[in-house]
């Protein structure tokens, strides 16, 4: 089991994942071994998430969700397949930990008396400089 939060924790079965080669500096150790890790992550049928979290993970996810719900993170930063698949769980328990998080509503306020006159009188004073710039040419002499 990874836990993420005192409440959440998520299954080692549910978490897939593919060892790739790694593009990148290495010399014939890319060539040779896949290092890079392809972490798959079903967030649409995933039974450890609560419908909550589950959405806002899906709009946090951006590009990296699929059509079909699932999850794809990449980790090829390091040259050892060890360190790479503990930074794919480790930013995916930092993406599911941020999705936990619930955002705080936003109550609507109106701006005060004292900024909204702020805002009129420079917008007077604005206009007036504007109006000032205009040329009117002289009566004929």
């Amino acid at each position: 089991m990874i836990a993420i939060t005192p409440s959440i924790s998520i299954n080692e079965n549910e978490i897939h994942l593919e060892f790739i080669r790694a593009s990148g500096p290495g010399g014939q150790n890319v060539n040779k071994v896949a290092t890079a890790v392809q972490l798959r992550f079903n967030v649409a049928n995933s039974p450890s998430l609560p419908d909550d979290i589950r959405h806002r993970l899906i709009h946090l996810a951006g590009k990296r969700m699929t059509e079909d719900g699932t999850l794809v993170i990449n980790a090829r930063r390091s040259r050892s397949q060890d360190r790479n698949r503990q930074d794919a769980i480790d930013r995916l328990v930092v993406l599911i930990k941020a999705a936990a998080v619930k955002p705080k509503p936003r109550h609507k306020t109106k701006p005060s008396l004292a900024s909204e006159q702020r805002r009129l009188e420079n917008k007077r004073r604005r206009g007036k400089i504007k109006r000032m710039r205009q040329h009117d040419p002289l009566p004929d002499e």
